[in-house]
């Protein structure tokens, strides 16, 4: 910052930063800023990890402090909520007319996703997280994009290390090398034409919040949405036998995922989604008291039961398995984690 700006101090007080080309005098006013004046101003953090403070992490630390401070507009799976931006998602579809751009497909660095969070986290209340908190907030942004697993801790130490998939999708901008000449000095103010004719628009007109139902849009999906019907799935263990102790444990452990939304054990209620005890051999949409998506309903009319098969296909892609279903959650990637949570499941009866 430093090399670029030069602050005026007068009465303790910055009262300009202009950058000190477009000044060509001094103008006797205050003092030049000292170093630790400028450094309180530069917090900036460096895709190697210049400028991080010490801290860490982990992805359930994340995960509950996003739900405080971030859920609200970004969703419990950083899905996005309304027209508040998707952080999750969108891998494979920056060669489509109309890519989804998030921090897992599309940013380079992981220090912008720190910085920003440092910056200006969470709205309408900035800075008001402390550094363990933006490491963890980091660390889940990465888990919901599928880009670590759910131990995984996230510190100074390890920072750098991290690579973003997009991070060689970009190129270096040399416009002022290549481009500047072209269109910069005086415009030539010939053979102008007489009117202008509008011969396109955009292809996505709802990028910006609505300012006066954004408190509205942004509640209504916790009435509407329906994660999971059953967050269960592949093959229950036969019941003679019992489901395997250790793939109960790890079961228990991938259920965190569904923890926002679903709940299981004595005392469980409906929630976003509905209570999940008896799920595995069940009926689709047969607890009371839920209101299940058009698209559930449908299924559930045509005879669908979350058996093995469906409740894996389900689980594996939600959105592929049952079109139409407002489940937010993407899905679980991995065969092991699918078995895991059936076998959980499995334990909770009617």
């Amino acid at each position: 910052m430093s090399k670029f700006l030069k602050f005026t101090l007068v009465a303790g007080i910055t009262v300009s930063a202009t950058a000190t080309a477009v000044w060509s005098g001094e103008y006797g006013l205050g003092r030049e800023a000292l170093p630790e004046e400028i450094a309180a101003w530069d917090v900036k953090i460096m895709p190697d990890g210049r400028g991080l403070p010490e801290g860490s992490g982990d992805v359930w630390t994340g995960d509950e402090v996003f739900a405080e401070h971030c859920a609200v507009c970004h969703g419990d799976f950083a899905e996005g909520i309304g027209n508040w931006p998707k952080l999750a998602g969108g891998q494979g579809t920056l060669d489509r007319k109309d890519p989804l751009k998030t921090v897992g497909s599309y940013w380079p660095h992981l220090s912008t996703v720190w910085d920003y969070v440092n910056r200006s986290m969470p709205f309408g209340n900035a800075q008001s997280l402390t550094p363990d908190d933006v490491y963890a907030i980091t660390a889940y942004i990465l888990y919901s994009n599928n880009l670590v697993e759910d131990d995984f801790v996230l510190s100074h130490e390890n920072f750098a290390e991290f690579e973003m998939p997009n991070a060689d999708g970009f190129i270096v901008d040399d416009r002022a090398e290549t481009e500047y000449a072209i269109w910069h000095g005086e415009p030539c103010m010939e053979n102008c034409k007489d009117s202008v004719e509008i011969t396109m628009r955009a292809a996505v007109l709802d990028v910006t919040p609505d300012e006066e139902g954004t408190e509205t849009e942004a509640a209504a999906p916790a009435a509407e949405a329906e994660p999971v019907e059953a967050a269960a799935t592949e093959t229950s263990p036969e019941p003679a036998a019992g489901p395997d102790p250790e793939l109960v444990a790890a079961g228990e452990k991938v259920f965190r995922k569904c923890k926002a939304c679903h709940q299981v054990g004595e005392g469980a209620k409906n929630r976003v989604g509905p209570q999940l005890n008896g799920v595995v051999g069940r009926a689709a949409g047969a607890v009371d008291g839920f209101k299940y998506s058009s698209a559930l309903e449908g299924m559930a009319g045509d005879g669908l039961v979350w058996d093995n098969e469906s409740l894996a296909a389900f689980l594996a892609d939600p959105r592929g398995f049952m079109k139409g279903t407002r489940m937010a959650f993407a899905g679980l990637r991995s065969d092991e984690d699918i078995a895991a949570i059936a076998a959980y499941l499995s334990t909770f009866g009617e």
